[in-house]
């Protein structure tokens, strides 16, 4: 699956606003937004947010990891 559905799938498994997401993740909600139509990926410093907050929250980070670094080789190509 796409990065931008793994991370929209995270946020909403989570029942949180693109608002609060964002927001958990010292982003803005328009950053979200990008991420969430494929537009931006987030840095490996913003990935490693993510994978704190999920951690946090007990929700598995993997797909999301797993479809960032499909991204990351993807873009390098």
């Amino acid at each position: 699956m796409s990065f931008s559905k793994e991370i929209k799938m995270l946020r909403e498994r989570l029942y949180l606003t693109q608002n609060e997401f964002a927001k958990a993740l010292n982003v803005s909600f328009s950053t979200v937004n990008r991420w969430e139509k494929g537009k931006a990926r987030p840095n490996i410093s913003t990935m490693k947010e993510v994978k704190k907050f999920c951690e946090g929250k007990e929700v598995d980070y993997s797909s999301v990891e797993e479809a960032w670094l499909k991204m990351d080789l993807e873009a390098k190509k």
